[in-house]
């Protein structure tokens, strides 16, 4: 059975690791080497095992602590072409790193299929993905995003696990303290996830049948923990919707490793 595990989530830096049988692989890392290679030893997670890193797109909160981290390894790294071609010309990935374009059909590596698809972020790309092991496993993630549509649930959707963005709640972000212009780009179809429509895309995947899901990049000033699952509690009350026993849903930490998940 495979693990996903959340080693740190939100808008200071996201990173989680997929593992079956001692090999995974890592998505995004946000913050520095050393938070992340901590974390890594404290699951017991050796280095020697990591079959490669997903990059889901080049903002800082994804990808800041990649340079210093893959000094001294030889490991792919992979995500779609714009992404690549950013982290290549401002010298964000050490010249030795066999930098690959994420093919959309399915690419292998190690014993993890990757299938990426696209996101609407205000990036010059953004992935979520699709994983499937060799153990029979699947799971999909999706970390930034403007808005869910019938396609991006298409990939949610028939997998184990599912892990969404829920990044802020409408009435803080509102009347919150950022400026306008960040309020607005945060909202845009462009920006992220509120909480109202994570709920919603949360719903139709328990109507698909996925069982686990786990809720990233809560925003620390515009979001809570407890709003984020009221939300979806709410959701399905007001749409007559039953959540049966044997869906799970939980919230991944801002700045501490969430208890891994199998799936």
């Amino acid at each position: 059975m495979a693990r996903y595990i959340s080693l740190y989530s939100g808008s200071s830096g996201n990173c989680s690791v997929v593992e079956e049988n001692g090999k995974f692989i890592i998505i995004d890392m946000g913050k520095s080497a050393r938070i992340t290679n901590s974390a890594l030893t404290r699951l017991g997670l050796e280095l020697k095992n990591l079959q490669g890193i997903l990059v889901s797109h080049e903002h800082s909160d994804h990808i800041s602590g990649l340079k210093v981290f893959l000094k001294n390894l030889h490991v792919p790294l992979f995500s779609g072409a714009p992404t690549n071609d950013y982290l290549r010309d401002n010298a964000l990935v050490p010249g030795h790193i066999d930098v690959q374009d994420l093919n959309f059909t399915g690419t292998n590596i190690g014993p993890f299929n990757i299938q990426g698809f696209e996101t609407p972020h205000d990036s010059a790309c953004c992935l979520g993905f699709k994983i499937r092991t060799d153990g029979g496993s699947s799971m999909s993630i999706a970390t930034d995003l403007g808005f869910v549509n019938e396609e991006i649930l298409k990939n949610l959707s028939g997998v184990d696990l599912t892990v969404i963005e829920s990044n802020y709640d409408v009435n803080m972000l509102k009347y919150g303290p950022y400026p306008y212009y960040l309020k607005s780009r945060i909202s845009s179809n462009r920006g992220h996830l509120s909480n109202i429509q994570s709920s919603r895309a949360t719903l139709r995947l328990v109507e698909d049948g996925v069982k686990k899901i786990q809720l990233c990049h809560l925003s620390n000033t515009n979001n809570t923990p407890r709003l984020a699952l009221e939300r979806i509690k709410n959701s399905a009350a007001e749409n007559g919707i039953y959540l049966p026993d044997d869906v799970t849903v939980k919230v991944n930490r801002r700045h501490e490793v969430t208890q891994p998940t199998e799936f």
